[in-house]
């Protein structure tokens, strides 16, 4: 049975799902260890969404909320799914689950980007109502 949960404490089982995620979503970063996701769950901005199976974490994201001038904002970041359990739902679920939580904090809106190789989760992201902005997106390396 599927579960989404927040991750609100660090435990070795944690550690090792980032271990084994996070190169499923990003060959240039590594995961983060232990102290790293102290400083997540213990954020007040930010909310680590994990999707088990029989108790086995099988995927995350993290959902980023913060004020700004014109009101609270929500922001859906590095989503990534056991390549194992792919099409069943799971990245379905924790999205839903990210747009219940920041609709229920008071966002209006709900903000993600997907490199165009992402293929089937562009497609998942618009199957669940997200629309592609025409915008120009920056990034300045530090």
């Amino acid at each position: 049975m599927l579960e989404i949960t927040e991750a609100t404490e660090v435990t070795p089982d944690l550690v090792e799902a980032m271990e084994r995620l996070i190169p499923q979503l990003s060959s240039s970063n590594l995961p983060p260890d232990f102290e790293a996701l102290s400083n997540i769950t213990s954020s007040e901005a930010s909310i680590l969404l994990v999707a088990e199976i029989d108790g086995k974490v099988v995927g995350s994201l993290t959902l980023v909320l913060f004020r700004i001038p014109t009101g609270l904002r929500a922001w859906i970041e590095d989503v990534v799914v056991d390549e194992t359990v792919r099409g069943q739902g799971v990245g379905e679920a924790l999205n839903q689950a990210a747009i219940n939580r920041a609709q229920s904090a008071g966002a209006t809106t709900v903000d993600l980007t997907s490199r165009p190789s992402r293929e089937a989760a562009n497609r998942l992201y618009q199957k669940i109502g997200f629309i592609e902005r025409a915008t120009n997106v920056y990034r300045k390396d530090l």
